[in-house]
């Protein structure tokens, strides 16, 4: 009898789980169809509208010397740059998408937008200085630009796949892949991932689940919700920078062999609110720089009118990738970027005023980890909550 029961449990743990496996995947799936679909939809209208791109600035270029195109070029690329954000705009709202789903869609499709702007002006200025200058002058004064190699359709799919928002025909690029540190930084990109999960379950959502509308109802109660909320938020954002600037970037640049890493500088060390923009995501600090800040001083603008215009730029699509996928508009997040525009010139002037790095610094951390990244949680939970009630 024992013979036979130890016989009947090897066998038994001879089975294959792979069927578990194949469960898992397919629940995986249709847990997740609903994004995958979305998705494939946007892939779809973005190669559509790459191809158009494509074709616009090619044609812009052949043509140039011959013909004054310009402003059926630039016409042509705000219907195109304009259709890209809004359909993504249209899907989710008419999908009635869920949160997460939708904020993924908005942030891939305000990303292909930056990308597109940023393609189509400096296309335009590189075909602005061909035309002022003759042939010969032009491979010696274009740094970066091939004049007779022009513009591939190959250097457009790679743009949009690189970490970077800024478009140059040519970028540094790496000798090979290591796949050792590739499979490395994915290994801490899923741990990670899993760390940020468990804090929301844990800790964030029991405290907004039992938290009134922080503008509504006892002061003090909500200052203690905020205070409360405050440590785990902060734990979340940090791993998700960490998560997305530190590993997804730089595995994306690795399998890309792109050799600029520089994602981010040592924000966390910033004097005042100024530095902190200016060093914590890198490549929407250059985007903003090339394509609003220097266009703005260009045309005689002052350099504060162009700075508020940049994050006047950032407030709106901070709008959009919150405000769309929650379904609703009340413009939280714009009026948290338009907060810094004060704290700008606060922190900067305590700093002239105590010359001490430490003053700015710890307004910073306040103003912005401390009290703000809580109360927008708060505020987008209760509204979102609110709207739940109202349309069941």
């Amino acid at each position: 009898m024992l013979l036979k029961c130890l016989i009947e449990e090897r066998h038994v743990s001879d089975y294959s789980h792979a069927g578990l496996l194949n469960l898992c995947i397919v629940v995986l799936i249709a847990v997740n169809g609903r994004l995958i679909i979305e998705n494939l939809m946007k892939v779809a209208s973005s190669s559509f509208l790459l191809s158009s791109l494509y074709e616009l600035e090619d044609l812009a270029f052949t043509y140039s010397s011959s013909l004054d195109c310009s402003q059926v070029v630039i016409s042509l690329h705000l219907m195109l740059t304009t259709a890209e954000i809004v359909y993504p705009v249209y899907v989710i709202l008419r999908c009635d998408s869920a949160v997460l789903s939708g904020f993924t869609l908005m942030f891939f499709a305000s990303i292909v937008w930056l990308k597109l702007v940023s393609f189509a002006h400096t296309n335009y200025d590189l075909r602005t200085l061909i035309k002022s200058f003759d042939k010969e002058d032009t491979s010696t004064n274009l740094s970066g630009f091939d004049a007779e190699e022009g513009i591939s359709f190959k250097q457009l799919v790679y743009f949009m796949l690189a970490p970077t928002l800024c478009y140059q025909q040519k970028y540094p690029r790496t000798k090979c892949i290591r796949k050792g540190w590739v499979i490395c930084q994915f290994i801490k990109l899923v741990i990670c991932t899993g760390l940020m999960g468990f804090i929301i379950e844990q800790y964030i959502n029991p405290i907004v689940q039992n938290s009134q509308h922080p503008l509504k109802g006892n002061l003090l109660y909500a200052i203690e919700r905020i205070l409360k909320l405050s440590v785990p938020t902060l734990y979340v954002w940090l791993c998700m920078f960490y998560c997305f600037f530190h590993l997804w970037l730089n595995i994306l640049a690795e399998l890309l062999c792109f050799g600029d890493r520089e994602f981010y500088k040592d924000w966390w060390n910033a004097k005042t609110v100024e530095e902190y923009w200016r060093m914590w995501n890198m490549p929407v600090h250059k985007w903003m720089v090339r394509h609003i800040y220097f266009p703005c001083v260009q045309k005689g603008l002052p350099k504060g009118i162009a700075i508020l215009i940049s994050f006047l730029v950032s407030a709106i699509f901070h709008e959009l990738c919150v405000a769309v996928p929650c379904h609703i508009i009340k413009f939280w997040a714009f009026l948290g970027i338009l907060f810094q525009i004060p704290l700008v010139f606060l922190t900067k002037y305590l700093q002239n005023k105590f010359r001490n790095t430490m003053v700015g610094n710890m307004i910073f951390w306040i103003f912005f980890s401390i009290l703000g990244q809580p109360m927008c949680v708060l505020l987008y939970y209760h509204d979102v909550m609110n709207r739940k009630i109202r349309t069941d």
